[in-house]
């Protein structure tokens, strides 16, 4: 599983929540660093762009040697970033899955991702991606609908998958309510994922963790729906095993397991 994202030096998203995923999960985790942010749990302090030339290549010797059963991305950052991955993952084998985590801000509110990147990465990363996993704001940046509903979902899923990605899984926990419901859409229709809004602030790196369940469970073969199941129990169950860090927004505990049985219930 080849991961493209950020560093974060709080250990709770970016390269290190996925790191931490896919080895929980059962997979074998490369990266590709984009960035490096000094950050805690409070937010981010400084961000060191890694230059595109050498994101490039960071993936190309990957693909070359090892290959990928699957690939993430998360934090790009600038125009040129979002460039290079894409080149880069013009020469993955045909078939070998994408999953896009569309950062565009961190959690606490800092920019990541300007304005010209996100109309490239609409232009020319959504076309090569099996899956996009935005949460509501940036659901609202890439489609132009405003969300504050259940219907406001459909209508913006629906409008996401008319940019060239066949699948979206678009993660309601922005919305009130004592439940949390996910959309899973394709071609074939949208599919609701309900649960219980878990009370924590340990919600760090939710999003990078996420996507990187998802993909790991692509890369170890298993159906898009079957990947999204589990990764949702694991994020769940991440939360709840929260070590409790930090003052701010805490990491989750990765290192938890999910129960077989629990996931044919969830089926």
């Amino acid at each position: 599983m080849l991961s493209i994202a950020g560093s974060d030096s709080g250990g709770g998203a970016g390269i290190q929540a996925d790191i931490k995923t896919i080895t929980a999960l059962g997979g074998y985790a490369m990266t590709a660093i984009t960035a490096l942010t000094a950050q805690d749990t409070n937010g981010v302090a400084a961000i060191h762009a890694v230059p595109a030339e050498f994101i490039h290549r960071q993936i190309a010797v990957v693909l070359a040697d090892l290959g990928a059963d699957a690939v993430k991305t998360g934090m790009l950052g600038g125009q040129d970033h979002v460039a290079a991955v894409c080149d880069a993952l013009l020469a993955r084998p045909p078939g070998v899955p994408v999953v896009v985590d569309p950062v565009l801000r961190a959690t606490a509110g800092t920019v990541l991702m300007d304005e010209a990147a996100t109309i490239m990465l609409k232009r020319r990363l959504l076309p090569l991606a099996t899956l996009l996993t935005p949460n509501l704001p940036e659901a609202e940046a890439l489609s132009g609908i405003r969300i504050r509903s259940r219907a406001d979902m459909q209508a913006a899923a629906g409008v996401l998958l008319t940019l060239g990605v066949p699948a979206v899984l678009l993660k309601g926990g922005h919305l009130p309510g004592d439940r949390v419901i996910d959309l899973l859409a394709d071609e074939d229709g949208v599919e609701e994922f309900a649960a219980p809004r878990i009370a924590s602030r340990h919600t760090h790196g939710t999003g990078c963790t996420l996507a990187s369940a998802i993909a790991t469970g692509l890369a170890q073969g298993m159906r898009l729906r079957d990947a999204v199941i589990r990764a949702r129990a694991y994020v769940r169950a991440a939360i709840v095993a929260a070590p409790g860090f930090g003052t701010g927004h805490g990491p989750m505990g990765h290192g938890v397991t999910i129960d077989p049985a629990r996931l044919d219930r969830l089926r």
